[in-house]
């Protein structure tokens, strides 16, 4: 079998690697990423190498007066900027800021590696196997202090297909390969503006009275994260994204060796359909995840993430519907949404009540959790058309 990954949202799968601001030059809405071994070759034949080292060395960015040669004639590659808007807006922005982090690339081009997607469905499938109870434990062995790492039990707990009773993993009889890679016509990645978005309690009374107790705030890294209130003065992400509409494709086996009678009666595996069970958690979770979602653009009062957040909840409704897709978030940029196993709703019911203790017992989240703003407050946003407009991250699987 194969599966088909579709992007519907900006999205990066990054491979750790980034360019720096002396590794490409933006010329006509566009990054020019040097060939530097190439660029080496050439001026190793004459006296000129030295020169060149020099110049990179002081240089913070590389400026079309100095480097637009270099650019026109030994760019590696080429990445359009997704408006046009980006190229002043990089221009004005420090050195330390105009790092791009790159998409996952092979030499044959832009690649899913399959980890991005195995990691999306285990999440997805420890979500659908929690329940009251095991979170109720977890909260008061974490509250109790006793042990070190209460989660790995948890989630062992929640995927062994006897109810926790020392079955094994049933991912194991899963693998999912990387995808084939994608030459630059094929996938055309782009470099997008992300910022991150965050919601403080009003300061308008007005607003207040009308029922709309919360303002949207935009973060701020330099000298710490600080809250702005204009969008300009928020710090800016410059990334490298697979652009909506990009596909990856690439293997999905489901090894019947663990389907044996004898082989899954000592694993202690029920004989259950793997696929039909991933895709159904997946869809299960992102169902929560955009829940959250429409929580976070409300109390913001951003209509278009809100139109975004509505356009994935109909791609969830088709997704459900064909019976072999389901959506995910997987890569950069999806926050603790994309890692969390039990998105944070309201505390009405005692699964959530367990859950909000378990993080409030945690420094990092307690302080966020005591304001009584919705959780997480913060999202990563994509920009498009100079526009805060959708979530990053957001892809359909499809198996045939």
């Amino acid at each position: 079998m194969n599966y088909r990954v579709e992007c519907i949202t900006p999205v990066l799968v990054s491979d750790g690697n980034s360019l720096s601001p002396i590794d490409y030059m933006v010329w006509k809405d566009q990054i020019n990423v040097l060939d530097q071994r190439k660029i080496f070759r050439l001026l190793a034949r004459g006296p000129r190498l030295d020169g060149y080292l020099l110049q990179v060395k002081k240089a913070q960015k590389l400026d079309f007066a100095s480097w637009g040669g270099f650019a026109q004639n030994f760019a590696g590659r080429r990445i359009a900027l997704e408006h046009a808007s980006l190229t002043p807006l990089w221009e004005r922005q420090p050195a330390e800021l105009c790092h791009i982090a790159t998409f996952a690339r092979t030499q044959e081009g832009s690649y899913l590696p399959g980890s991005a997607l195995r990691g999306a469905l285990r999440t997805a499938l420890v979500s659908s196997r929690l329940d009251e109870k095991s979170l109720g434990q977890a909260a008061e062995l974490i509250e109790a202090g006793g042990v070190r790492r209460p989660g790995e039990g948890l989630e062992q707990r929640a995927l062994a297909t006897d109810g926790g009773r020392g079955g094994h993993d049933p991912m194991k009889a899963l693998a999912i390969g990387d995808s084939a890679g994608l030459s630059a016509a094929a996938s055309p990645t782009r470099v997008y503006l992300a910022r991150v978005a965050s919601l403080a309690e009003s300061r308008d009374p007005k607003a207040q009275a009308a029922g709309r107790p919360y303002s949207l705030v935009w973060k701020q890294a330099r000298g710490g994260s600080v809250e702005a209130r204009r969008i300009e003065d928020s710090t800016p992400l410059f990334v490298e994204m697979a652009a909506p509409g990009t596909a990856f494709t690439g293997a999905w086996t489901e090894r019947a060796f663990y389907r044996r009678g004898e082989v899954r009666h000592q694993l202690r595996w029920r004989d259950q359909d793997l696929r039909k069970l991933l895709l159904d958690a997946a869809n299960g979770y992102a169902a929560k995840a955009l829940a959250v979602h429409r929580i976070f653009a409300a109390a913001a009062g951003m209509p278009m993430l809100g139109q975004a957040v509505e356009a994935l909840e109909a791609e969830l409704s088709s997704a459900r519907a064909a019976g072999n897709r389901c959506l995910l978030s997987i890569g950069w940029g999806g926050g603790l949404l994309s890692k969390s196993v039990w998105p944070l709703l309201e505390a009405t019911t005692e699964a959530e009540q367990s859950h909000r203790r378990i993080l409030a017992a945690q420094n990092v989240w307690a302080r966020a959790l005591r304001t009584g703003l919705p959780f997480p407050k913060t999202r990563r946003l994509v920009f498009t058309g100079g526009q805060p407009s959708t979530l990053p991250g957001w892809v359909r699987l499809e198996i045939s």
